[in-house]
């Protein structure tokens, strides 16, 4: 599982604007984001870079994260 759909809604990012700044197509980043697939580590790694967050908070739940802070 993964948090791309947090992050993206908390940061009012579209789900076509990352695609196209990964180089993806809509559905394969829809698919992510949807949990339907997981991307391979270094397009996690990419995602995060674009979305200006470390990749680990791409990956740890929201109680993970609330005792981290």
């Amino acid at each position: 599982m993964n948090r791309i759909k947090e992050v993206l809604k908390k940061k009012g990012i579209k789900q076509k604007w990352l695609a196209e700044k990964l180089g993806k197509s809509y559905p394969v980043v829809n698919s992510y984001v949807a949990n339907k697939s997981q991307p391979r580590l270094e397009v996690l790694y990419k995602i995060a870079e674009i979305l200006g967050i470390e990749a680990k908070e791409l990956l740890m739940n929201n109680d993970e994260l609330i005792k981290r802070k």
